[in-house]
């Protein structure tokens, strides 16, 4: 059942569109850069850019992705940006290493995106389009995401990246699991039943509720 679900092939595509779920111009584009595809917005995001010499340039040499890349301690949408540029230039890369997922969940308001990435970032956007945008989060939140990265790791171990870009945002009752890696994107999709009679997509979704619930939590606070 897993095969059924879960995409395989291999990366290494144009970058993706700008896709447009919410009505708010800021909420699409936080919602684009959670995905890491689309080198141009990180070139237009107002927060700290310091390394974006070394990772967006033309000029970024092989050796500077690589060290980026494969630095724990540099944002993980960095590191996916370096990883992206580093398969686009056909130098190989380690499989299988998450760097972030990303829970689309569609709702009759509109979409739930959740985001946790190996960093301790997590970025969510609910239905209306309000962000929440944790860094630093509290020690309750990072155990949260920290489950729901091993839940995705999982996922990542017994499948491929996927051979087409990025879809556009699940509506209906198609939910979508992303993984952000070092070798490519790798995603799941389907109903909810149907994920949660899969054994990857269940521990996932499982995970995802348990960290969404935590921040609700820790909001209130």
């Amino acid at each position: 059942m897993f095969r059924k679900f879960f995409g395989s092939g291999e990366s290494g595509l144009p970058p993706a569109p700008f896709y447009r779920p919410y009505k708010d111009r800021t909420a699409d584009f936080l919602y684009n850069l959670l995905f890491c595809d689309n080198p141009e917005l990180f070139r237009n995001d107002k927060n700290d850019g310091s390394w974006r010499d070394g990772v967006l340039s033309g000029a970024a040499t092989r050796e500077t992705l690589e060290q980026t890349a494969n630095d724990p301690t540099i944002e993980s949408r960095v590191r996916v940006l370096a990883f992206n540029r580093l398969r686009a230039m056909q130098v190989p890369v380690p499989p299988k290493q998450l760097l972030g997922t990303i829970i689309e969940f569609p709702l009759a308001n509109g979409l739930d995106t959740l985001a946790a990435y190996v960093d301790g970032r997590v970025r969510y956007i609910n239905q209306t389009g309000r962000p929440g945008i944790f860094e630093g989060a509290p020690a309750e939140v990072v155990a949260k995401a920290n489950k729901l990265l091993r839940a995705s790791q999982f996922a990542v171990d017994h499948r491929g990246p996927a051979h087409e870009p990025r879809r556009p945002p699940p509506e209906g009752r198609l939910l979508r699991l992303s993984f952000l890696v070092s070798d490519g994107l790798y995603f799941g999709e389907g109903s909810y039943e149907a994920l949660m009679d899969d054994a990857a997509g269940r521990l996932v979704l499982d995970a995802g509720g348990q960290l969404l619930v935590q921040l609700v939590e820790t909001v209130r606070q």
